[in-house]
């Protein structure tokens, strides 16, 4: 083994905090032998037609191998990390995904062989797949002229309309049939579009948050979940006695879709909660560095649950259908030829399906919300006084008009070729409903305001947001199930206004040193950019005014080494 201790190790970087944590939790040691043994199979070759068996990538969840046969072809073998969970629901997922998005004409890698198991010679969970061919979207991203972005994010709406296009009877996350378990809940895909259907279902949701740390061990609802609309197209669902798959949809909206998260966290609160200082730790000063208390989440959460149901687009079947939306839209995730024509779209682990108005929204690499220019949809360009700039000045225009351009783009594009997205886009406190999903459903970490703040958003929007309700007297909107203080709201937006001061600071600190926001940074930068985080430390340190905040600067230090498992 000790022959082949790099290919275990993690080698492409380094973290500015907790380095040593973080590549424990990356080390994955496997039978090389047997692995090579099982890649040469995939292809249908002997394991002696192995010519070359290399590194290829380390992700955030997998380690990726270069395989090159004897006859010249290459192919990737990846295995996940040990912190990698659900691994056999995530690899069984990410596999049938992949197939199944390939029989429809999406282009990812085609899949050669696979365990979701790691009960094998191996030792370890693995798939082997396709080597696409292509540029790597990611290496050439920030040279491209506007005209190739705009070809490009015409690419990419493209091929989401044909992603939001297709049918399913379920949220949840899609598998072969054969990979869940006997008993497991599950709702087989119709035989509507071809046969090849036929041996897929969806099952529990792999999203990350659903199973984060200890909460992968709670025996929770994560899905599937299923919605009334399949009857208005068509759909009946095949029942099988030898499962528990449903033979019609259970539920008449997607309210389980919506509070799944939220009853993971009450769940994994109600066990496991216990006072922590805020994971961003720029934000403990606020609180006098005090330990906050979930009790306070979870009456956010308990509040969450009672509007829920109120979240979900009045009449409107196309905003309720599962959706199936690529995980991770970011240009190092896409493979693009000479002419800028997609090639490929990998990684995708912890994809799921979910209703329209939960799944839509700008893909990360693309938005630039916050922006009001970007906000209005104003066609962006470079300000009237842009000769008279200094030179940096001028290059920070340049920058903001490119994330401006890549909003706006993409909004357009959308709305061109994918105007279901775009309807979706469009709706009445779309976003509102997506941050109250989302911060709802995100392990907590500490903040008790994120989730509130937006509770009170909705508490005085809830005349636009809720429908009124038919009845014997006429139209009546229902009431705001939750309500607040006046002073808790004033103190609530006050802690929220103090937080995004906090998270923009440490965003500057972080752009000081150059690092991300997982504090990941290359090998061979490690050194450098360690030394300016060691002097920024020093030069807090010494404009600390009293010997007691210099005391808590140095044990909160934004990039010190800190005790991660309590956010677990």
């Amino acid at each position: 083994m000790k022959e082949h201790s790099e290919l275990f190790e993690y080698t492409s970087g380094r973290w500015i905090w907790n380095d040593a944590l973080k590549h424990s939790e990356r080390r994955r040691v496997f039978n090389v032998s047997e692995f090579k043994r099982f890649a040469a199979a995939a292809v249908n070759q002997n394991v002696e037609d192995v010519a070359s068996f290399e590194k290829l990538a380390e992700g955030g969840f997998n380690r990726t191998f270069l395989i090159t046969m004897r006859d010249g072809f290459q192919f990737v073998g990846r295995i996940p990390y040990p912190i990698t969970e659900p691994r056999h629901l995530v690899v069984a997922s990410e596999v049938a995904t992949m197939d199944f998005l390939r029989s429809h004409g999406v282009p990812v890698p085609q899949i050669y062989s696979y365990s979701a198991t790691s009960e094998n010679a191996a030792g370890t969970e693995y798939l082997f797949m396709e080597l696409i061919r292509g540029t790597n979207l990611g290496d050439i991203w920030f040279d491209l002229s506007e005209k190739a972005r705009i070809t490009v994010i015409t690419e990419l709406v493209e091929l989401e309309s044909r992603l939001f296009a297709l049918p399913f009877p379920a949220s949840g996350s899609l598998y072969f049939t054969k990979d869940l378990q006997t008993g497991s809940s599950k709702v087989d895909i119709p035989i509507a579009n071809s046969a090849r259907d036929s041996h897929f279902c969806i099952g529990p949701d792999t999203r990350l948050g659903l199973w984060y740390g200890k909460r992968l061990n709670l025996q929770i609802d994560r899905g599937p979940c299923t919605f009334a609309f399949l009857l208005t197209i068509g759909y009946e669902l095949p029942h099988s006695p030898t499962t528990t798959s449903t033979k019609y949809p259970k539920d008449t909206d997607p309210a389980a879709a919506l509070t799944a998260g939220a009853k993971k966290e009450i769940a994994y609160l109600t066990k496991f909660g216990k006072p922590i200082h805020p994971f961003q730790r720029l934000r403990r000063e606020i609180y006098n560095y005090q330990k906050q208390s979930p009790s306070d989440h979870l009456d956010s959460l308990d509040k969450y649950l009672r509007i829920a149901p109120y979240l979900i687009p009045d009449n409107n079947e196309t905003l309720t259908r599962p959706t199936l939306r690529h995980p991770d839209l970011q240009p190092n995730n896409v493979f693009v030829s000479d002419e800028l024509k997609i090639t490929g779209l990998i990684d995708w682990q912890h994809c799921a399906i979910l209703p329209l108005f939960l799944q839509c929204g700008i893909p990360n690499s693309l938005q630039n919300y916050g922006d009001s220019v970007s906000e209005s949809l104003i066609t962006p360009e470079l300000p009237h006084n842009f000769d008279e700039l200094s030179e940096s000045e001028q290059f920070e225009q340049v920058v903001l008009l490119r994330r401006r351009q890549l909003h706006y783009f993409y909004v357009a594009m959308t709305a061109k070729l994918n105007s279901t997205h775009y309807d979706a886009l469009a709706y009445d406190f779309s976003m509102l409903r997506r941050k109250l999903f989302d911060h709802a459903s995100y392990p907590w970490e500490g903040d008790n305001v994120t989730l509130k703040v937006d509770l009170i958003h909705l508490m005085k929007n809830w005349s636009n947001i809720a429908a009124p309700k038919s009845s014997a007297s006429g139209d009546a909107r229902p009431p705001c199930p939750i309500s607040f203080p006046e002073d808790e709201v004033s103190e609530c937006v006050r802690l929220n206004a103090a937080q995004v001061e906090a998270d923009e600071q440490l965003q500057a600190c972080r752009d000081v040193i150059g690092i991300g926001p997982e504090g990941w940074v290359p090998l061979e930068q490690y050194e450098e950019i360690k030394q300016r985080e060691i002097k920024l430390k020093a030069d807090a340190l010494e404009a600390a005014e009293s010997g007691e905040e210099r005391a808590r600067l140095s044990e909160h230090w934004i990039f010190g080494d800190f005790d991660e498992e309590e956010y677990s």
